[in-house]
């Protein structure tokens, strides 16, 4: 039988069909350097295209480098184009090969064809090589003078690129002035954007150290230089518009007259095709009327219809873009665009990211008017088979009920949310009516009695499930079946993965107790000693509080646990209003995008305190600055919410009443009626009524506990340590490095830190200077948030005998590693009891 035939595949010119092919493009380039035979263009161009390709695909062809630069030597504009693209690869990372790209650079920037010229300096300019800028200057010079506006255009830009590589060079060399005149007489509209986009980031970066550049900078917002760009904004294109308006919005005319000319000089820009054009303008319009109320108010009515079309048309991506701005200025003044709701109605082959933001400005121009339509169009988005706009639509009808509009039509249709048997559906309604009864508690029969038709097993959800255990501690009088309900989950308490849904349990099982204590006597001892042995601290801590207040006083532990409730008057926002107007005076940028202050994504503070590396020779010895420590508040402030879930922390504002009724959960306080029937049980009739610490027994053996141990607040005291750590032990870094390598690990272990003294790590400083005081140096640290990263030292008193340290502190989880190596191995246990005793008193800083 003959073999199979075997196809044949032609090489391809992306990628090499031998070891050899780049040796033998390289040996026919050196044939056709300097050949002037017809078709030895056609040649080089076929055999540009091909180093091209390899370059391009990550093969190494610097090895052509001299051969390309030799054939660089012709008047086609492909060639060159190609060689410049080639050069300006290679030369950055390659000095030494830069160097012998200048003398044809420079040629080329002589040219008698303008194309050339430029691309030649503009290839020139890019090659980013420090030693080289004495090369630029020249041709910069005679490019600024070019009688050839491209050739200006491309020397504009590339003075900016030489201040960059070298700004006292581009200084001395007076280049701002030339740009400045260029700017203002240059007949070129694109060189005098050039002029002012490199003007604008010099005089910006060098304001700080010269009072001139200062003013240079200052002049640019002056009255005729805006008025000199006004009058030109016609012959710019789109991108020079953009740059021109973001000028004019920073201007602040002298009186209202001089606001109606720009706006009157600026009304056809609104008309323009590009949308960004059309925000720019905006933002001029916005900034500024923002001290006329009643013409801003007509700005938001005149911006709205191109603001609206441009939404409707073009790509998706652009409308995400003009929605996000519509949306910020829907939030500021909704009243404006209630009657166009419509424009914001979800069509059925727009993406996910563009519905979502329809439904939050469907949420946010809602009131009395139109909340009938607007909401039943979100009903029909919630039997939607894409499961995530479902429940967004969900989440967009429970705002729209919280803002008190048409409450009683939006409670029935929730409900029959929850009769629809749609597992997400549930869940998201579930969390809806949460909040819901919080605020509407004359509600809660009509909700309860759906509620309680829900089977507990067919909500899986966490947030949904924690809802629900909620609702059957809150309303455990009108539930009949709560404490069972309630019985039935604390005995899968270990196939719960959620912690949210543990805390919520607790507190709904401990409610539940304060209020029918013999049905739920059971239930509460399991939850409580399955709380106690939990592995998530919160829930731990929680149920030995709980515990805790049960021994020390029932009455005590029902106003804690369940307090006497009003009903919610206002939910708080995600967002300040300071960051809301910090985000409108960035209009017409990325904050307006991310939703988020340009600061908290660009500015280098906010990237830790220093730089962070897996390499230990990279991470920072040296001390840091003062300046460098981040206060340590918020950390602080949150640290004082551990023992409380996020689900269950106070988000809101609680008012005296809503609308003239104010809501109190059932209270029994004359007695409790589990004090009465923890007295029964626990105290003789001849005794006090409160529980003393004598019925410390009684509780656990009347709730079916067999905590150990929680009755001391005090916590043991650590076993004194032989070890003595000498007071002078110091290391140099590098030989601190060195050792590193040479030993091995001798313990390798993880424990828990005190959240509070993650909190005190804020201060960079704290740390070191807290486990010096233990004799224990620290040599070098990094962050890489949430892990911040030590090296310490420490030596042995009696002898020369030293502990390395590599500590790893996640700040998120409170874990931190340990690597230990030692000169002496036998001692490396004591010495890590020791390092852990002085790393978990870092909370009594």
């Amino acid at each position: 039988m003959p073999p199979p035939a075997q196809s044949y595949r032609s090489p391809s010119p992306s990628q090499p069909s031998g070891k050899g092919e780049v040796s033998d493009v390289k040996t026919q380039l050196r044939s056709l350097a300097g050949s002037r035979a017809p078709g030895t263009d056609d040649s080089k161009r076929e055999l540009f295209k091909k180093v091209i390709s390899y370059m391009t695909i990550g093969i190494d062809v610097s090895s052509v480098f001299s051969e390309m630069v030799m054939c660089s030597a012709t008047s086609d504009i492909v060639l060159k184009k190609m060689c410049y693209l080639y050069v300006g690869n290679y030369a950055k990372h390659n000095p030494d090969l830069a160097l012998l790209t200048i003398n044809f650079l420079q040629r080329d920037c002589k040219d008698e064809d303008p194309m050339i010229r430029g691309l030649a300096l503009r290839s020139l300019c890019s090659l980013g090589v420090p030693n080289l800028v004495e090369y630029l200057v020249g041709p910069l010079g005679n490019g600024l003078k070019d009688m050839n506006s491209y050739v200006r255009m491309v020397a504009a830009v590339g003075v900016l690129k030489l201040y960059h590589i070298s700004a006292s060079t581009c200084l001395d060399a007076d280049f701002p002035a030339l740009l400045k005149h260029l700017m203002l007489k240059d007949k070129d509209a694109q060189v005098v954007m050039n002029c002012l986009v490199s003007l604008q980031e010099i005089w910006s970066l060098e304001a700080a150290k010269s009072e001139e550049m200062a003013r240079e900078r200052e002049a640019l917002h002056s009255k005729p230089m805006i008025y000199y760009f006004l009058n030109r904004m016609k012959e710019f294109n789109e991108w020079a518009q953009c740059i021109a308006l973001e000028l004019v919005s920073k201007y602040i005319p002298a009186d209202s007259e001089e606001i109606f000319d720009i706006m009157n000089l600026l009304e056809d820009r609104l008309q323009h095709a590009n949308g960004a054009v059309v925000l720019a303008t905006i933002k001029v319009f916005l900034h500024m009327t923002l001290s006329m109320a009643d013409v801003h108010q007509q700005v938001y009515e005149r911006i709205k219809a191109p603001l609206l079309t441009l939404a409707g048309s073009g790509s998706p991506e652009q409308s995400y873009a003009v929605l996000a701005h519509l949306h910020l200025l829907v939030m500021r003044a909704p009243f404006i665009f209630s009657s166009d709701y419509k424009h914001f109605y979800c069509q059925y082959n727009e993406p996910f990211y563009v519905k979502k933001l329809k439904l939050e400005m469907l949420t946010a121009v809602a009131n009395e008017s139109n909340t009938y339509d607007v909401v039943t169009e979100l009903c029909e988005y919630v039997a939607n088979v894409d499961i995530p706009i479902a429940r967004e639509s969900i989440r967009a009808v429970g705002k729209i009920s919280l803002q008190q509009y048409d409450v009683n039509a939006i409670v029935d249709r929730l409900l029959q949310f929850l009769e629809m048997e749609k597992e997400h559906v549930t869940a998201e309604t579930l969390v809806l009516v949460k909040d819901l009864l919080r605020k509407y508690p004359q509600w809660s029969h009509d909700c309860i009695a759906v509620v309680g038709n829900i089977s507990s097993s067919n909500v899986q959800e966490p947030k949904a499930k924690a809802a629900l255990i909620w609702m059957l501690g809150e309303y455990a009088q009108d539930m009949p079946d709560s404490p069972y309900i309630l019985e039935s989950l604390i005995e899968n308490w270990e196939e719960e993965n959620s912690a949210e849904v543990r805390l919520h349990l607790l507190t709904a099982v401990m409610r539940c107790f304060l209020r029918r204590p013999p049905e739920t006597q059971k239930a509460l001892g399991a939850a409580l000693a399955a709380g106690a042995s939990d592995f998530h601290q919160d829930v731990r801590d929680r149920a030995l509080f709980y515990y805790r207040l049960l021994k020390h006083d029932v009455s005590i532990a029902e106003r804690i646990v369940d307090p006497p409730k009003q009903a919610v008057s206002v939910f708080a926002d995600k967002q300040s209003n300071e960051i809301k107007d910090r985000i409108f005076d960035e209009f017409n940028s990325l904050s307006v995008i991310y939703e988020k202050p340009s600061y908290l994504f660009t500015d280098k503070e906010h990237r830790g305190p220093f730089a962070f590396t897996e390499e230990f020779g990279n991470i920072s010895i040296s001390a840091e600055p003062e300046d460098s420590a981040v206060a340590a508040q918020g950390v602080v402030e949150n640290d004082q919410d551990l023992l409380l879930s996020i689900s269950d922390k106070e988000d809101t504002q609680v008012y005296g009443g809503n609308n003239g009724s104010a809501y109190n959960a059932p209270s029994y306080n004359t007695p409790s009626s589990a004090q009465i029937f923890l007295d029964l049980d626990l105290v003789s009739l001849g005794q006090p009524s409160s529980i003393s610490t004598t019925s410390s027994l009684a509780i656990d053996e009347l709730l079916g506990l067999g905590i150990q141990g929680v009755a001391s607040s005090s916590p043991a005291p650590a076993p004194p340590l032989s070890l003595q750590l000498s007071d002078k032990a110091s290391i140099d870094p590098n030989a601190f490095q060195q050792k590193w390598r040479q030993l091995p690990i001798s313990l390798s272990q993880e424990m828990s830190m005190d959240p509070r003294g993650v909190a005190a790590m804020a201060n960079p400083k704290a740390l070191p200077q807290h486990m010096q005081s233990h004799r224990i140096q620290c040599v070098a640290s990094g962050i890489n948030a949430p892990n911040f990263k030590f090296f310490f030292f420490a030596q042995k008193a009696a002898e020369p005998s030293s502990y390395l340290v590599e500590c790893i502190i996640n700040s998120s989880s409170c874990k931190v590693q340990l690597k230990i190596k030692a000169d002496d191995e036998t001692t490396s246990q004591a010495f890590s009891e020791m390092f852990q005793s002085a790393l978990s008193k870092l909370t009594l800083l």
